[in-house]
């Protein structure tokens, strides 16, 4: 079974990053959305909320199932099996960084592949932290994220 990891915050999960794991369910028979617990950020959503909203989004996709995780990204790839890693590039300024951490999490473990996938061209602008600023100045943007993050925000941010 070919398995792939989907990793990263995820605060919250938007269309951009839903377009990305869709199109690789294509791909791999499994891919696993990896949230990460960072204690060195400040989250606005808790890793339980996290997952809840990404296990309510794919609810029914089988090949879609969400996890986290603490500390190394390729520790957490071989306990889970995965021999894939895929991340999200937006543009050109995204690609410096995850190349170092790519070659990176290559050194520390070669088993594993590191892929790149970029979403569809309407979400190539999309970033978790423009959400959160657009919700918490009062704004929505119902068309670019999944109904259950548009819902969650508004309780956050006391739009209800």
């Amino acid at each position: 079974m070919r398995k792939a990891l989907y990793p990263g915050s995820f605060d919250p999960i938007t269309n951009g990053h839903v377009d990305i794991l869709e199109r690789a369910a294509k791909i791999f028979d499994l891919v696993e959305v990896a949230v990460l617990e960072n204690p060195s950020k400040e989250p606005l959503f808790t890793v339980e909320e996290r997952v809840r909203m990404i296990e309510e989004i794919f609810r029914g996709k089988e090949k879609i199932k969400v996890g986290s995780f603490r500390g190394l990204l390729v520790e957490y790839a071989k306990k889970t099996g995965a021999q894939v890693i895929i991340r999200g590039l937006r543009a050109i300024s995204d690609f410096e960084y995850e190349f170092q951490m790519a070659l990176m999490n290559f050194k520390m473990e070669p088993q594993i592949e590191i892929i790149f996938m970029m979403p569809r061209v309407e979400y190539s602008f999309l970033s978790s932290k423009l959400v959160k600023e657009i919700y918490s100045l009062g704004g929505t943007l119902p068309d670019l994220v999944p109904p259950a993050v548009d819902r969650e925000l508004k309780k956050k941010f006391n739009d209800t």
